[in-house]
């Protein structure tokens, strides 16, 4: 059996945690939490989680959908998907229709309340996402957000679940406030 590491002096450990909290996926998982945290106290009132709120936004977004195309809609795995709409439909916020050109496979689509948490919700989210940027100015807030999503371009093949982003059923399922 190794002998126990010895503690480095002071300045050596902070420095080695320095290298800790500046990595990149550090500062994503960081950056990812005060996202989540944000959101979750803004939405507080709702009762309603960012992976929650994704699915009620795609759902509306592209009409009555499969389970399979939501997954693939918000990179999800089908079990935490499944999750999901499972917690949304025991809250009256999603039903299931039988989609008429596969019998076998349901469709999930909004109820009355589903749309009414989403209003609310779009507006919370807006805010919350106006709260994560604020430390930026507005040419950072673009910088930031073009490199985010290159680096997401760029990695996307390696994602352990690919997005798909999904089409619309039918054209102006909603109009926006």
């Amino acid at each position: 059996m190794p002998s126990p590491r010895p503690s480095p002096p002071g300045d050596e450990a902070r420095a080695r945690i320095d290298r800790l909290v500046r990595r990149p996926g550090f500062l994503l998982r960081r950056a990812h939490q005060l996202s989540v945290g944000l959101f979750e106290q803004y939405c507080a009132e709702l009762r309603l989680t960012p992976p929650q709120f994704g699915v009620l936004y795609v759902i509306d977004a592209v009409g009555p959908v499969d389970q399979t195309t939501l997954s693939r809609a918000l990179g999800f795995d089908k079990v935490t998907t499944l999750r999901i709409v499972r917690g949304l439909e025991s809250r009256g916020m999603l039903g299931r229709t039988v989609n008429g050109q596969d019998a076998r496979k349901l469709l999930l689509e909004l109820t009355p309340e589903g749309r009414e948490v989403l209003v609310q919700a779009e507006m919370l989210s807006a805010a919350s996402s106006e709260h994560i940027l604020s430390p930026l100015d507005a040419a950072e807030r673009k910088t930031l957000l073009g490199l985010l999503q290159k680096l997401c371009d760029g990695l996307e093949d390696d994602a352990r679940t690919p997005l798909v982003k999904p089409v619309p059923k039918t054209a102006g399922k909603r109009a926006r406030a």
